[in-house]
């Protein structure tokens, strides 16, 4: 590894592996994935991929003792992408069946999205759509993030039931409106940053993104 171009996708049996792995090719760099935690520690940038409940995801990861192998690299500097599940096992606590704790690399919760829009009218859950990344407020800066050279408005691929809360607003990057409930985008804490869409099935704004990740330098 170390060459410049290495980028790691962590393989603990659950998620959008090959999705993830073509995404990252298509961008230029040289997907690997990654089964040890010395092979997360020998990682230039690691991507936590992940579909499917909150529960199982945690599981598997401690299963597999990938936990202490995950909390390590983070202190490192080195980039950190959580994807959809992925983005979501990186806070604190998750109530979905029944309350899990996380990596807790970043403050907050994740809870149900309500199943009805701000006037109260019924709406599918899970969420699934394509819906356009927005800035939390005013002082929100994309320059030097994963989102950099992305349009406010630019439109993304969703598909989860749950959302996370961050504890602190300068931890949420973007934001994305469900019929006027505003639900986290993109997080961003230090080097550790999560997508709760997935940037490889979301067209050229999803790989410019992905990209922007491959492209960022340790902290």
């Amino acid at each position: 590894m170390n060459n410049g171009k290495d980028v790691s996708i962590l393989d603990y049996g659950i998620g959008n592996l090959l999705s993830v792995r073509k995404g990252v090719e298509k961008c230029g760099y040289n997907p690997i994935f990654v089964n040890s935690n010395s092979q997360i520690q020998n990682s230039e940038k690691l991507i936590l991929p992940g579909v499917g409940a909150f529960r199982d995801g945690i599981n598997l990861l401690k299963q597999k003792g990938f936990i202490e192998g995950i909390l390590e690299f983070s202190k490192k500097g080195s980039p950190l992408l959580g994807i959809c599940l992925g983005m979501q096992m990186l806070f604190d606590t998750s109530d979905e069946h029944g309350m899990s704790d996380g990596l807790g690399l970043i403050p907050g919760k994740v809870v149900k999205i309500p199943n009805t829009s701000k006037n109260g009218n019924l709406h599918k859950i899970p969420h699934i759509s394509w819906n356009k990344l927005l800035k939390p407020n005013n002082d929100t800066l994309w320059k030097n993030t994963i989102l950099a050279n992305t349009e406010v408005g630019s439109s993304v691929y969703f598909v989860h039931s749950f959302h996370a809360i961050p504890s602190y607003e300068d931890h949420l990057l973007s934001t994305t409106d469900y019929n006027g409930r505003s639900l986290a985008g993109v997080v961003k804490k230090d080097n550790i940053y999560g997508c709760q869409f997935h940037p490889e099935k979301s067209g050229t704004i999803g790989l410019t993104i992905l990209k922007n990740f491959c492209e960022l330098d340790h902290e």
